[in-house]
Parts: structure tokens; sequence; C-alpha cells
């Protein structure tokens, strides 16, 4: 009875939390069903049907499909550029234990003290200079390299739990630092992989104000998070349209989630467990 009560106040704060998280999850849906006069009459009332018109005109009004084709190429393009240039640099970090490693590995730790809209205006102009601007190519080199420190950071630790004995044991049947890398050090490293890569897709795919001033509001190139507040119109907002087509950009993201979710949770308990 006592450990009942010394862990009430445990089970209504997580409760609480349940509820502040639900609430508006459920209002969330429910006005994606309805009209602009049902979300003001009755903001927690169901929806009187399921009719699903209110996604295909956010489909169709901001061209939603051929802006999440623009996210997918820059996300996916992004991210397997950050995952070719942060795995091999963590390799060389991780193995590396002179003052010259060490002095780099804080230069990449200090990437996290740079705000991003600080990056904004000479951004614009290697954009200009390059003769990318306007591009999603440019944007495919400069996510990467805003997601350099934070990769790089989390694959190193990672990387220096590899036991010694392994890389001696492949260097011995003769393996080259490549297949070092990729046969020994890659698949004991997935899990931090999963978190790199879960981290930076919803940082890639959430990205609004690079794309809007980089890519513009062209709707054959414009991302996903440029082509949805087009929902929104100075003269009154479908708030019933502008909640569906959120939802349509959010299930990309819950699908990777799901997919990488195992991952990122072995990853975060391995860590605990070696803290």
């Amino acid at each position: 009875m006592k450990l009942g009560k010394s862990w009430l106040p445990a089970h209504v704060l997580v409760w609480t939390y349940v509820v502040l998280l639900v609430v508006p999850l459920y209002y969330f849906l429910s006005s994606a069903f309805k009209t602009n006069e049902e979300i003001f009459a009755g903001p927690f009332a169901p929806p009187s049907s399921l009719d699903p018109g209110n996604f295909s005109t956010a489909f169709h009004r901001a061209d939603l499909g051929l802006a999440v084709v623009n996210s997918g190429l820059v996300t996916v393009a992004s991210l397997v550029l950050t995952l070719a240039l942060a795995i091999p640099a963590a390799f060389a970090l991780a193995r590396s234990t002179g003052r010259l490693a060490s002095a780099l590995e804080k230069v990449f730790s200090l990437g996290f003290l740079i705000p991003t809209f600080a990056a904004l205006f000479p951004t614009f102009l290697l954009a200009a200079a390059t003769g990318l601007f306007h591009t999603r190519t440019f944007m495919v080199l400069f996510l990467p390299a805003t997601a350099m420190p934070l990769s790089v950071v989390i694959l190193v630790q990672f990387m220096r739990t590899v036991p010694a004995e392994m890389e001696e044991a492949a260097r011995i049947d003769g393996a080259t630092t490549f297949a070092v890398l990729r046969h020994v050090y890659t698949p004991m490293c997935l899990p931090g992989i999963a978190t790199v890569l879960l981290l930076n897709f919803l940082t890639f795919w959430n990205e609004y104000l690079y794309s809007l001033v980089i890519i513009g509001p062209d709707p054959a190139q414009r991302t996903v998070q440029v082509a949805l507040p087009t929902l929104k119109a100075i003269t009154g907002t479908d708030y019933g349209v502008l909640t569906a087509g959120t939802i349509l950009t959010l299930v990309p993201v819950w699908a990777v989630y799901t997919v990488l979710q195992k991952r990122m949770q072995r990853a975060l308990i391995s860590g605990a467990v070696k803290m």
C-alpha cells in the first residue's frame, strides 16, 4: 500500500502528460474532417462524417503531390550525402588518439554554437555565386553541411565502443581500412546510424527557412513545407483544409519513425548502459 501511494504522483504526472498529448492530437485530426463552421461551433465535437474532401482539396490546391516528391528527393539525397561524409569522418576520429584528432572533434562540436538564421545571408551569397540559386541541388549540398556536427559527434561515440580486437582480427584476415569500416564498424554502429538518420530526416523534411529563400516558391521545385502555407489566405483560411494538408505532410515522418524507432530506442538504451 505504501508503494502504491509513493507511485501515485508519478501516475498522475504520466496521465497528465498523456492527456496533454492526446487532446491536441484529437482536435487536430477531427478538424481535418470539418468545415470552418463546425470547427468554431464545436472544437472538440466529433466530425459529422469522415468525408476526405478536405484532404483532396489540400492535395490539389497546394500541389502537395509534387511538393512531397521534391521534399523526398532533397531529403533522401541529403541523407545519403550526410552518411557518406559523417561515417568515414567519425571512423577516422574514433580511431585517432592524437591532439589533431581531438582538435578536429572539438571543431565539429563548435558547429552546435552557430544559430541557423546567422548563416542565412552568407548562404544566400554562396548560392548566388555558385549559380545554384533557386535550385534543389544547392539544398542537397547545404543540408549535409548543417548536419555534420551532430552526426559526427553521435557516430564517434558509437564507434569508440567497438572493441579494438574486432579490427585486429579483420586486419589479420587481410581486410583493408575500407573493409574494416564496412564490415566491422558500420554493422556494429547501426543503432547510432539509425539515430542519425531519424534526427536528420526530421530536420531536413521540416526545413522551411532555407528552402523558402534558396529554392523559392516555384511550384515545380518547392518543398512541402513551402507549399503548405499556400493553403492560408488573407481573405479567410479554410482550417479544415489546412489541417488536412498538414496531416498529409506528416505521413512520411510517421512512416520513417515507425521503421527506425526500434533502432533509435536500442541506441538510447545502449547509451544509457554505457554511461
